[in-house]
C-alpha cells in the first residue's frame, strides 16, 4: 500500500537502439570537437615557444608539430564522420547476416549433394537386406 509501482516504460528495443545510438553519436562529435579546441590552442602555444619565445630557434619545428597534428584531427574527423557512420554495428550486423546466409547456402548445397550421392532409400534397402 505505501509502496508506488513505477509505471513500465513503453519504450520497445528499436527505439532504444536508436537512442543509444544517437546518444553515441553525440558524443563522438563532443569528442571531436574537444579535440578541435585543443588543437587551436595548442598549435597557438606551438608558435608562441618556438617564435616569441624563441625555444628551437633556428628550426621551424612548431610547423611540423602542428601539420601532424592536424593530420590527426583530420584521421579522427574522418573516423567519426566517415567510418563509424558506414561501418558502425549496422554494418557489422548486416556482414554477419550475409556471412550467415552464405554458410546456410553451402550446408544446403552439401546436403543436396550428399541425398543425390546416397538416398536415404538405398541405405534402408541396404539395412532390410
Amino acid at each position: 500500500m505505501l509502496s508506488k509501482k513505477k509505471p513500465e516504460s513503453t519504450v520497445d528495443i528499436e527505439q532504444h537502439e536508436l537512442l543509444e545510438k544517437a546518444q553515441k553519436w553525440v558524443r563522438q562529435k563532443k569528442k571531436l570537437f574537444s579535440h578541435f579546441v585543443m588543437f587551436l590552442i595548442g598549435s597557438v602555444l606551438l608558435l608562441l615557444a618556438n617564435k616569441i619565445l624563441k625555444y628551437g630557434e633556428g628550426y621551424d619545428w612548431s610547423i611540423w608539430a602542428i601539420l601532424v597534428w592536424a593530420f590527426l584531427l583530420i584521421l579522427h574527423t574522418f573516423n567519426v564522420f566517415v567510418t563509424h557512420r558506414f561501418m558502425g554495428k549496422d554494418w557489422e550486423r548486416q556482414q554477419r547476416e550475409k556471412l550467415v546466409q552464405k554458410q546456410k547456402q553451402r550446408i544446403s548445397a552439401i546436403q543436396k549433394e550428399i541425398e543425390t550421392d546416397f538416398p536415404i532409400s538405398n541405405i534402408n534397402k541396404k539395412k532390410d537386406q
